[in-house]
């Protein structure tokens, strides 16, 4: 079983998806990071850093279709997204892994949990 790709024209070859593709790395790096600032959650950060790539590509085509006269290119939101999940699968793979550790009760013994009159 083999695909014949001839003919095929990949998304990113184009110079102005390319600028889409970086708008959506860009708008998804800074997404992620405030989301990971706030929320110490790397998986919440993630989706943000999508979510915020996709959103900024549609408001970016609706402000071309609707204010400029334009069109909505449906590629145009597709190479924004792509970037969006291209940022928002790199960031956590160069994020060093938090370690928790028990912090070592010295004059009880034991482990620390916290205060035991709260549960």
């Amino acid at each position: 079983m083999s695909m014949n790709l001839q003919g095929q024209h990949f998304i990113l070859q184009e110079p102005d998806k390319q600028l889409h593709f970086g708008a959506g790395m860009i708008t998804s790096a800074l997404g992620y990071t405030w989301s990971y600032n706030k929320h110490q959650n790397k998986k919440r950060a993630m989706i943000t850093g999508l979510c915020t790539a996709f959103a900024a590509g549609v408001m970016k085509e609706l402000y071309d279709g609707g204010i400029q006269g334009g069109y909505i290119d449906h590629r145009d939101i597709l190479a924004t997204t792509m970037g969006g999940i291209t940022m928002s699968v790199t960031i956590p793979l160069f994020q060093p892994k938090k370690r928790r550790y028990r912090k070592l009760d010295k004059w009880n013994g034991g482990y620390d949990y916290g205060d035991p009159t709260i549960e």
